[in-house]
């Protein structure tokens, strides 16, 4: 689906629904104000009948007004006051769901006198619903023989008065870049393990080096993570009969090649059984979502290529597959990490924490500016923040302000966690430096001083997305495309974009 903008009269447009707000107590903006002029008073005639109470997302669909090009005008409630994120969002879905259903090809929204608490009326409003728009007609049907009836809506255009048709532009075109990024995380993370293993992503960074001109690609296997030293990323792979990869991106946007990049490290657990620490089978299919960090990254990379941010970017993808076998890893293992630490693995299910450390210090050759890491952690952050809200933690107070920050504007939101000292002790080994879990007390944020060890080379932060990457169970379950509105926000921040 395309996205258009344009400054011109509401009720002077040729298009198949026209889109108008109503404002609780059936008060009409000054958009819809100009179209009930236009059309002799209708819409005021239908709201007098009481058939919209102008509640947020309420919609009512009206055919062939007299006066108005439109060969239907859709009115959607927008309450009483300034909505909130969340409401906007709503607005957005119930219109959507609405022209959906619809055998019109195109609409044209005129919703730039609805305010949203918080947003400017033009860049930060506009994009909330332009990437709501664009996720909202996501569906993932690759394995159904039948698929999904494809809609008419091809083209949605929205309406902007002239002084601020240069930002809505802007606010479109970041929009649609994060939305493509979050459709090519959501694909990754939705498909079956049997497909998307270590050696399919590797192959998907490669397309995606074709695709971008420009973009290196790096892919290293097996072998060359043994001889780096990568002892406990090379152990949680050993059990599986598919290959752990490390998968390396750069892409070199900066005005001066030099200039030190940023990287992302995603941590790419394509199936995680928890290894001879067996997870329970309930629910085991939605191991497939461990990958989520790195798909993440994807994502996030591919919105930056598409929208050519001039940043120097590299992305670092910790890749492999969890099972138990006679090869596997066990319990009370001890590993010797890249940075030369011995880890003694106390339960082969803590395995993101693993690959982590090793990616962690591999990028210290980059000299990074910063460095975010984004995993499926720990299911104790799902326990703390549950499905809403991601976990963070860090090093450095104004890296973990940028990214709090973004995640506001995004409404793709974090929240710190500490790393205060006390917690290391959880992490004591009687036989090697470190144990990969603390016991059951404050688990996200012993998995994050474990990491935090091995980051101590840069400014690092770490966001643990286990209760945000995906929705479990029922028809709705699916990964989210999060934390990509996030990282892109942070990233466009950094470019000053």
């Amino acid at each position: 689906m395309e996205l258009v903008v344009k400054s011109v009269a509401a009720a002077s447009l040729k298009t198949a629904t026209l889109v108008l707000s109503v404002g609780e107590g059936r008060t009409l903006g000054a958009t819809a104000k100009a179209v009930d002029d236009a059309s002799n008073g209708a819409l005021s005639a239908v709201l007098k009948r009481g058939d919209l109470a102008g509640k947020v997302g309420q919609t009512l669909l009206l055919q062939g007004l007299a006066g108005v090009k439109a060969e239907r005008v859709l009115l959607v409630g927008t309450g009483k006051d300034a909505l909130a994120d969340r409401a906007w969002r709503k607005l957005a879905g119930s219109v959507l769901n609405v022209l959906k259903g619809l055998a019109g090809s195109d609409a044209v929204l005129a919703l730039d006198d609805v305010a949203v608490t918080g947003r400017d009326a033009n860049y930060g409003k506009v994009r909330l619903l332009a990437e709501s728009l664009l996720d909202g007609q996501y569906v993932f049907d690759h394995y159904k023989s039948k698929k999904a009836e494809p809609i008419a809506l091809k083209k949605i255009t929205l309406l902007s008065d002239k002084a601020g048709l240069a930002e809505v532009e802007r606010a479109v075109k970041h929009a649609t870049a994060i939305a493509n990024g979050m459709g090519f995380t959501r694909d990754l993370g939705n498909l079956p393990p049997n497909i998307c293993h270590p050696s399919y992503l590797a192959e998907q960074a490669k397309a995606l080096g074709k695709e971008f001109k420009g973009l290196k690609v790096e892919v290293l296997d097996e072998k060359k993570i043994k001889d780096l030293g990568m002892g406990a990323f090379y152990a949680v792979g050993q059990g599986s009969d598919q290959p752990p990869r490390l998968i390396v991106l750069s892409y070199q946007g900066a005005a001066k090649k030099s200039e030190k990049p940023y990287v992302l490290v995603g941590k790419g657990i394509t199936f995680d059984t928890g290894g001879i620490s067996l997870k329970p089978g309930a629910g085991m299919d939605e191991m497939k979502y461990d990958m989520g960090g790195a798909a993440s990254v994807f994502g996030t990379l591919r919105a930056v290529l598409e929208l050519k941010l001039p940043i120097n970017l590299v992305c670092v993808l910790a890749c492999a597959e969890n099972m138990p076998s006679g090869g596997a890893s066990r319990p009370g293992d001890i590993v010797t990490t890249m940075s030369g630490q011995t880890v003694e693995i106390l339960n082969t299910d803590a395995e993101g924490r693993l690959v982590l450390c090793d990616a962690l210090t591999y990028v210290e050759r980059f000299k990074p500016q910063a460095v975010i890491d984004i995993a499926t952690l720990t299911g104790a952050c799902i326990v703390a923040l549950g499905s809403h809200t991601s976990g963070l933690m860090g090093n450095d107070d104004e890296l973990i302000g940028q990214l709090l920050d973004a995640g506001k504007r995004a409404d793709d939101r974090a929240w710190q966690l500490p790393l205060f000292d006390e917690y290391q002790e959880q992490l004591d080994s009687p036989f090697a430096d470190i144990a990969n879990i603390g016991g059951p007390k404050a688990g996200s944020i012993t998995a994050g001083c474990f990491l935090s060890r091995f980051a101590k080379a840069y400014h690092w932060a770490h966001l643990d997305i286990a209760g945000t990457a995906w929705t479990s169970g029922g028809k709705d379950k699916g990964a989210t495309g999060r934390p990509v509105p996030l990282l892109t926000q942070y990233l466009l921040d950094r470019a000053n974009a």
